[in-house]
């Protein structure tokens, strides 16, 4: 598929349970609370916000990392904090001025390892600090850095991931990259792919596990020497991609099997972890049959089950992500729920390995859910989302919950009944100083007379008998559904300060909502979704309290797609919003997956000239007349710039009126801070040029 890595802009943060009108058009008034702020976009950076937790063994503490932001600085600063699991204090567990992430407990409790780059660290290296507090003791100086600690279960090592020039010794890396910094010459050479990934170029580097003694010493490799390496692409992280058995005799990692150029087939392997000194010896792969990817390794606590991750449709990354589980004796691999029509993607062993429990994009929600071994997956929690799962040896669950209106937030949840107790307190005192509004979810008939969920949020001091400008948000993915979380990019609760009404339908394609739903648009990206909105739109322009002569729309990645598509077609917005927008579906064949055959096939091929022509916006420019808000960032290679230099060049040619935010150091989001508070501004003020009311 075309649009198979077009992943949404990150907008699912969880977060926890907020006051929710009915699920209907009858909304209640609400008064301006009296003395409090609005949420506006400087507030949304003064939050604190959490990263995922980890639980001691015993269950005593959880420590997490919190990122606050310096906005003079135009900077982020990240330490580790502690919290008492019986909810009775929190503290910094670090202060350090260089950045500290990925904890994790070692067996005995005693101490957490964690990565950071400090004082003459030229990456990130490997720490390990005594939880009574003292000095954090670096293990590593790789030139590479460090990624994804994880401990042996005896406590004596930490295995991590490092991206390394797999012909060099560890010690002669630093050499390599500082000549080629150094040197005039900068020409780089590919014989195949992935040329590029997200925002960067990628060299001939691998990503490898490595492991490294608790007393220090010169790290051992554990695939190097395999003939495989984890997935070269993988720059947004690489947690998920390997595990240990329980024993330490055995390494789960995750790899291409595929020798082809043009094409890749994760699997998942397992190999013997060698005797210090030693040769790699040769890996096995698991999942030699399955054409489609395989990946998310995790033994039980037991040893006896090796879990995974299976999709079976090669070619479509939001194919649905099946729970299998290896028995390690028998050799043998079944498929847990076959007919559950839920993805399952983040996930842990219960303690007592009979278990599994796992955070679920379910139908606009993320829930914990349990995963008995016999029996059907329960949902264990309700309203609110609920990721960032952790659990103890005791059996005590932690994870992040959130809303719209509250920002993730440590809890304790109750494994049974799914209640949660509020555990972290940093961001309590501007929280309740800010003028939040309320929100609900909401059903209307979508494209073919289909149920499509959708989010509506309302401004502070709503009142129905007012009318309202109407923001329409159009998500990216496609298949991202749009949960029950606080976004700090595209924020409705900004955009309500604003005093726009504004809505997130979960269109035709969206996950969450089964298989056949979210494959419901391919190869026909548009039309359904589409439809979709355009529906949504008409089911707001039925409610009294909706100004339709004030209803403007927007979205970036996949939502700036068919934003670009809305500006060719019939539609009733006043303004658009397009950002990182796929426009020309031709020349997204060029994007940084250009090296995976696509699901469909190429453009050259029979009948596919048809769908893209039926498809792609840039078709559409002789019906463009809308007021076109076009953004994006130099450094995209998901969707390369040249989309909004098109988009932006064409509405110009066309005479309708345009302005274009470029980003000459930003990638497909905009994650700085000055640059958001810009994002925001620039919006508001298209809104105010071409939607401002109507005179009389």
């Amino acid at each position: 598929m075309l649009l198979r890595h077009i992943l949404a802009l990150s907008l699912l943060a969880a977060l926890p349970a907020a006051a929710q009108s009915p699920a209907s058009a009858d909304v209640p008034a609400t008064a301006a609370t009296p003395g409090k702020q609005p949420f506006t976009v400087e507030r949304s950076w003064q939050i604190q916000r959490l990263g995922n937790p980890v639980v001691s063994p015993d269950g005593s503490l959880i420590v997490a990392p919190v990122t606050r932001f310096e906005m003079k600085e135009d900077k982020a600063y990240t330490d580790l904090w502690i919290w008492n699991a019986d909810g009775s204090g929190e503290r910094a567990f670090t202060t350090h001025v260089g950045n500290e992430g990925s904890p994790a407990f070692s067996p005995d409790g005693r101490f957490i390892a964690f990565t950071a780059q400090r004082e003459d660290d030229k990456a990130p290296q490997l720490y390990v600090m005594p939880v009574d507090g003292g000095e954090a003791r670096r293990l590593t100086t790789l030139a590479t850095g460090v990624q994804s600690p994880k401990w042996f279960a005896d406590g004596r090592r930490l295995a991590f991931v490092s991206r390394v020039f797999a012909d060099l010794p560890l010690a002669e890396q630093g050499k390599r990259i500082d000549e080629r910094a150094a040197s005039k010459m900068t020409g780089q050479v590919w014989d195949g792919g992935p040329v590029t990934a997200w925002d960067r170029y990628m060299d001939e580097r691998q990503f490898h596990v490595f492991a490294v003694d608790i007393g220090g010493g010169a790290p051992q490799a554990l695939t190097l020497g395999t003939g495989l390496e984890l997935p070269r692409a993988a720059v947004q992280g690489t947690d998920g991609l390997f595990a240990i058995s329980p024993d330490g005799a055995e390494l789960a990692f995750v790899a291409d099997s595929n020798p082809a150029r043009e094409d890749a087939n994760n699997d998942v392997f397992t190999v013997a972890v060698p005797a210090a000194g030693a040769v790699a010896a040769k890996p096995v792969n698991l999942t030699p049959e399955n054409p489609a990817n395989d990946g998310t390794p995790l033994y039980s606590p037991d040893g006896r089950t090796l879990s995974f991750v299976q999709q079976r449709i090669e070619g479509f990354y939001a194919d649905k992500g099946r729970l299998m589980l290896r028995d390690r004796r028998a050799g043998t691999t079944r498929e847990l729920y076959a007919e559950w029509d839920r993805t399952v993607s983040e996930y842990l062993w219960a303690p007592d390995s009979r278990r599994l429990f796992g955070a679920v994009d379910d139908a606009g929600t993320v829930r914990a859910y349990e995963f008995p071994l016999s029996g059907e997956p329960r949902a264990i929690t309700g309203p609110a989302s609920f990721n960032g799962l952790a659990l103890a040896k005791n059996g005590l669950m932690v994870g992040l919950r959130q809303t719209f209106v509250e920002p993730p937030t440590l809890v304790r949840i109750d494994a049974r009944s799914g209640r949660a107790t509020k555990l972290s307190t940093i961001n309590d005192e501007l929280l309740a100083n800010t003028d939040f509004g309320t929100y609900e979810s909401v059903t209307y008939k979508g494209a073919n007379g289909a149920d499509i969920q959708m989010w509506v949020n309302y401004p502070p001091g709503f009142d129905k008998t007012k009318k309202y400008p109407f923001f329409m948000l159009i998500h990216g993915g496609p298949h991202n559904g749009i949960t029950d979380g606080m976004s700090f990019r595209w924020n409705a609760q900004v955009f309500g300060s604003w005093g726009y009404v504004t809505a997130w339908p979960n269109f035709h394609g969206s996950s969450g909502f089964g298989q056949d739903f979210t494959d419901s648009i391919n190869p026909e990206w548009a039309e359904k979704p589409y439809q979709d909105v355009i529906k949504a739109a008409e089911w707001f322009a039925a409610q009294p309290w909706i100004d339709t002569e004030r209803m403007v729309a927007g979205g970036g990645s996949y939502g700036g797609y068919l934003t670009s598509v809305i500006l060719g077609r019939e539609h009733p917005f006043r303004a658009l919003v397009a950002h990182a927008a796929v426009y020309n579906l031709y020349t997204q064949y060029a994007a940084d997956f250009s090296t995976e055959m696509p699901r469909f096939g190429g453009f050259w091929e029979k009948d596919n000239d048809t769908v893209l022509r039926r498809n792609s916006p840039h078709l559409g420019a002789a019906n463009f007349d809308t007021p076109t808000l076009v953004v994006h960032g130099q450094t995209d290679l998901r969707v390369p710039v040249n989309h909004g230099l098109e988009l932006y060049q064409t509405l110009l040619m066309k005479g309708v009126p345009s302005r274009y935010v470029y980003y000459p150091n930003e990638n497909h989001w905009i994650l700085k801070p000055q640059n958001s508070v810009f994002w925001y501004q620039q919006v508001q003020q298209w809104f105010e040029a071409h939607n401002a009311p109507k005179a009389d």
